[in-house]
């Protein structure tokens, strides 16, 4: 478990981290969230003990990351973004050099660097010098260089950034399965990728933390009503008295005409109440054409966003 308790870092007069406290439970793959200049990567740097706080208490799994720095640390496995690699090594001898960096033992070094090697899935390539690699082979020893030694809690800033959609994909996917033995904390841009590998995410804004729930409850709450996106063909303009024939619709707008003829509405009806069977039987005799009907659900984008805004609003 990793536990920051009333954590603030200071910079002069200058409140980088403001009084945090949030847990991260054993074995959970969290997210950690924020704008640009928020103190996640602080923060971050913090829990690995890159940099000290400047007020309260980080606990790694029951160490003190200032009073007990080996053993905190040596709990961590940290790949931060643009990872430093030795593009003159090989795979397999980058890996041996970070478990021998880490102290593995000696005795078990080579099993423990063939274990992290075959886990990140560089077996093919662990001979290739790592100039040699693409972008997401070399994430992958990146993350290597991170999970040799076993440690208990894997921390990742921008695990995905630069790679093309098909590395992404692997990247994720690795990342799921380390949450199988390991908790993982990352950082991310891709709202998207938080939304689909994390358990929980984490919200910083300007030093300060704004939200802590799992992606699909901030999701849940920024849903306005309910609501149905609707394309139809209507010549006749019959959508205009469509509440007269659905009384549990609650309003009609429309979003936007489209070049093929088509219209889109956007239908909000009461929070129960689910129109979409009755809007089939009576739209088509009304000489209405549905093209497409989906229901409106919000993004963790949407979220972050509006939590971001509601934010700076009380700060003014």
């Amino acid at each position: 478990m990793i536990e920051v308790k009333n954590v603030t870092k200071k910079y002069g007069s200058f409140k980088a981290v403001d009084d945090i406290s949030f847990e991260v439970n054993d074995g959970e793959i969290v997210g950690f969230l924020g704008p640009n200049g928020a103190g996640k990567s602080t923060t971050m740097n913090m829990i690995t003990g890159f940099i000290d706080t400047t007020e309260g208490e980080i606990i790694i799994n029951g160490n003190d990351i200032s009073k007990k720095p080996r053993k905190a640390k040596k709990q961590i496995g940290y790949m931060p973004e643009g990872v430093p690699l030795y593009n003159d090594l090989t795979v397999k001898e980058f890996v041996n050099y970070m478990a021998e960096l880490k102290l593995v033992n000696a005795r078990h070094r080579q099993e423990e660097a063939q274990k992290v090697i075959e886990e990140t899935g560089l077996k093919e390539v662990e001979n290739k010098l790592i100039r040699n690699l693409s972008r997401g082979y070399k994430q992958r020893v990146g993350l290597a260089g991170a999970l040799v030694g076993d440690p208990k809690v894997i921390i990742l800033d921008e695990p995905t950034v630069g790679l093309d959609p098909k590395q992404i994909t692997e990247i994720r996917d690795l990342i799921k399965e380390l949450g199988k033995n390991h908790t993982v904390i990352l950082s991310t841009h891709i709202l998207s990728e938080a939304s689909q590998i994390c358990e929980k995410v984490i919200i910083i804004n300007k030093g300060k933390i704004i939200a802590v729930d799992t992606p699909e409850n901030l999701e849940k709450k920024v849903i306005k009503g309910n609501a149905i996106l609707i394309t139809v063909e209507d010549p006749k303009n019959n959508m205009e008295n469509l509440k007269e024939k659905v009384p549990d619709i609650l309003d009609i707008k429309l979003e936007k005409q489209i070049e093929d003829g088509t219209k889109q509405y956007l239908i909000t009806s009461k929070k129960d109440s689910d129109i979409r069977k009755q809007l089939f039987e009576i739209l088509p005799k009304e000489d209405i054409v549905i093209f497409e009907l989906k229901k409106v659900e919000a993004t963790l984008e949407e979220a972050f966003i509006k939590l971001i805004e509601n934010n700076k609003g009380g700060e003014e």
